[in-house]
């Protein structure tokens, strides 16, 4: 594993596996302090098995298993060979709670009881240093060790799966967001080009005003594109200053719309304090998006508008006369309004209207405390 994740890793491995060894050896200095209490090759044999036991810790992130393993067998010939009852034993429980902690749970288990048969079988064959108690507490602290291993492993997938929930979330919401800029302002640059396309020689004067709505549709793209890009920069770069757009901002969507040859209605009703800020930039978009799919796919000659403030909801109409999406058509982005509706715990329809033509209906909750 590259990186700093994996480095770091590695060292807090390494960490582990000195601390143990320091301890360990710490606790089996009565050989040496004692002389004569044990021969010297048994003593060199078990500070060997010593080295052995905690060193195949430094390896407990690569080879989880087999370094549990190996510190098995060096601390069972340890308790065979010692005449003295040294805290060896530490070395393969901190083993199984790493093998338990990199999700290996079932390993971790058979371990587990290779080392309390192990021990079961050495208190029943005549080892007095360790009783039927002290089996019981080992076992217990096996499988504590074992247990929060695997809350640790539990709670770094738990955590990896809230990043990437968030990271989804994040990039739904940027690539709505660009959708609904990018969309509408080239929607409208689209139809405006090819107005000048065809009125270029027949009509210099309709031709010259459609050029002008293109440059200022790409102007406000551009400046749109900047504010919501703006939200992918790093922490050393200054951040988007301009607000985000809202209701009061539906006067610019109603003239771009006007200025592609559609009769717009607009009627904003209701007042009171500033809306949350989630609240206006959803009408905001919905409107947006609904006018750029009357542009695109609807036919329509004329649309209405109408926004509704409440105390406790804002409800947002879109009405026009033309013939709807066409089935089947990609882009016209009704699933992105009603996430942005979702988002808020409101509701969104779209389809025809009673009077014919396409109504597109969102309402969007809000708190009244939220209006401060």
């Amino acid at each position: 594993m590259g990186g700093w994740p994996g480095l770091r890793g590695r060292l807090t491995d390494k960490a582990v596996a000195t601390g143990v060894l320091i301890l360990v050896i710490a606790g089996s200095l009565r050989p040496l302090i004692v002389p004569g209490s044990e021969p010297w090759g048994i003593t060199v044999l078990t500070f060997a098995l010593i080295v052995i036991g905690c060193g195949a810790l430094y390896f407990s992130r690569r080879f989880p298993v087999a370094a549990a393993l190996v510190a098995v067998a060096a601390t069972g010939a340890y308790y065979i060979l010692s005449l003295f009852d040294g805290p060896l034993m530490i070395a393969p429980i901190v083993a199984l709670y790493m093998i338990a902690a990199q999700g290996r749970l079932q390993a971790a288990v058979a371990v587990a009881a290779v080392i309390v048969i192990g021990t079961g079988a050495g208190t029943l064959s005549g080892n007095g240093d360790v009783n039927s108690v002290a089996l019981f507490m080992l076992t217990g602290w096996i499988v504590a060790m074992v247990a929060l291993g695997w809350v640790r492993h539990s709670r770094r997938v738990y955590m990896r799966e809230a990043e990437q929930r968030a990271a989804g979330e994040e990039r739904l919401r940027i690539a709505r967001e660009l959708h609904d800029v990018a969309g509408h302002h080239i929607s409208l640059i689209n139809v405006q080009a090819g107005t000048a396309l065809h009125r270029f020689k027949r009509d210099p004067a309709q031709a010259q005003e459609a050029l002008a709505a293109i440059k200022e549709s790409s102007r406000d793209a551009l400046r749109d594109l900047r504010a919501t890009i703006g939200v992918l920069r790093g922490d050393d770069e200054g951040a988007p200053t301009a607000p985000a757009p809202g209701i009061d901002r539906i006067g610019e969507l109603v003239e771009s719309a006007r200025a592609a040859g559609l009769t717009v209605r607009a009627r904003v009703t209701g007042g009171g304090g500033p809306l949350p800020t989630g609240v206006e930039l959803a009408t905001y978009r919905i409107v947006q998006e609904s006018l750029t799919n009357v542009v695109r796919h609807a036919s329509a000659t004329t649309v209405t508008v109408c926004v509704e403030r409440g105390v406790r909801e804002v409800v947002v109409e879109v009405a026009d006369d033309g013939r709807g999406p066409v089935p089947g058509a990609s882009g016209s982005g009704v699933h992105g309004m009603r996430e942005r509706a979702r988002a808020l715990d409101g509701e969104l329809t779209a389809g025809p209207g009673p009077d014919g033509g396409f109504l597109v209906r969102a309402r969007l909750p809000h708190s009244p405390e939220g209006q401060r």
